[in-house]
């Protein structure tokens, strides 16, 4: 069986680090915020090639911390996709604001920029935009938009550790929110999530808000929340980001295997060189999906759907969420995620490849 993920199979290959990391972690006797969180912010922003670094329990409280650190109108319109991860739009109603949904790009399933402009109102305040299956965003013209209409930037990049648009890494565009969930291409062994910034008040008070509102004990500025990235998921943090590009490499190539390999029958991930995707996930779509789903599950292979109900009919979003999203609906209609973590190999890649193949003929 070729599994879609396996999470002891990924980490087999620092498991060595890992171990020597707890123990020096045992041995430290210091658990939160010391100086492995303060390493891997360092490292991790140096890598991103950013000012500043701040380590958060995860992902969504990442966006929660960024929106509340711009100090919006209560109320304020953001724009978010119409086809991503609920968490992008869970954190927008967290921090007290509306999220607008725009309709992604039909090719490579990002939000759609021309459609950002026709959503504009006076209350939109910030742009959410999210770095889907591990290609970044068309930030030219993102970026065109934020100034042309003076707007805050937040980038969800849960799925894009290391991608690039035009040599310049996601994340660094605006204000980064990054999930170290184990599944990501940068994962830890737990929760964990970061905000990376250029802006120096917007690192202090992100400082703050994760710590209870506080900058020194005991005494609190802001009203903040209990989320820090702690020790120990700092320090496998910190082994596997001396791995990350390696990682990356690893899935680009299983990812050119499938390009040179699946049959024409298939829509493919779109590439451009300007892009320098990353493959977190690695999505076909096919009006087959289902059938096509079932026959690799049989011949040992199995797959993912991301995602296969879109946030506007999620049972949440029921009354929050009205419109309707039919982009959205097509691709989270036909899309299928085939297996590609770092512990797959080629020859994984070239039989899934073939059984794929032997489906549409």
């Amino acid at each position: 069986m070729i599994e879609y993920e396996n999470l002891k199979k990924l980490n087999l290959a620092f498991e060595k680090n890992f171990k020597e990391e707890f123990n020096l972690f045992l041995d430290s006797g210091w658990y939160i915020l010391g100086d492995s969180t303060k390493i891997f912010e360092s490292d991790f922003a140096k890598y991103l090639g950013t000012s500043y670094c701040v380590g958060v329990g995860n992902g969504l409280d990442a966006m929660v911390l960024a929106i509340e650190a711009l100090d919006l109108p209560a109320q304020s319109e953001i724009i978010v996709p119409s086809n991503t991860y609920i968490a992008t739009i869970l954190a927008v109603l967290k921090a007290g604001h509306i999220p607008v949904l725009v309709e992604p790009d039909i090719n490579t399933y990002n939000i759609d920029p021309i459609r950002i402009r026709e959503n504009l109102t006076k209350k939109t305040k910030a742009l959410l935009i999210v770095h889907l299956y591990g290609k970044s965003c068309e930030m030219d013209s993102i970026l065109d938009i934020v100034k042309d209409n003076g707007l805050f930037l937040l980038e969800d990049c849960a799925q894009s550790h290391g991608a690039e648009y035009k040599g310049k890494k996601t994340g660094t565009f605006g204000i980064g929110c990054f999930s170290f969930y184990p599944t990501k291409n940068l994962g830890a062994l737990g929760d964990g999530g970061a905000v990376v910034t250029d802006d120096g008040r917007i690192n202090i008070k992100l400082r703050a808000l994760r710590n209870y509102g506080s900058e020194k004990k005991y005494e609190n500025i802001l009203v903040g929340i209990n989320s820090r990235l702690d020790e120990l998921q700092a320090r496998f943090l910190n082994v596997k980001l001396r791995f990350l590009d390696q990682i990356n490499g690893h899935k680009r190539k299983l990812a050119s295997i499938y390009f040179e390999n699946l049959t024409k029958e298939l829509i493919l991930p779109a590439v451009d060189p300007n892009y320098f995707d990353v493959y977190h996930i690695f999505n076909i779509r096919t009006n087959k999906r289902e059938q096509l789903k079932e026959y690799l599950l049989a011949n040992g292979i199995k797959t993912e759907i991301h995602y296969p109900i879109p946030p506007h009919k999620q049972k949440a979003m029921q009354g929050i969420l009205n419109s309707s999203f039919p982009i959205s609906e097509e691709i989270h209609k036909t899309t299928l995620s085939l297996p590609i973590s770092y512990f797959h190999s080629e020859e994984d890649v070239f039989y899934i490849s073939k059984i794929i193949n032997r489906f549409f003929t």
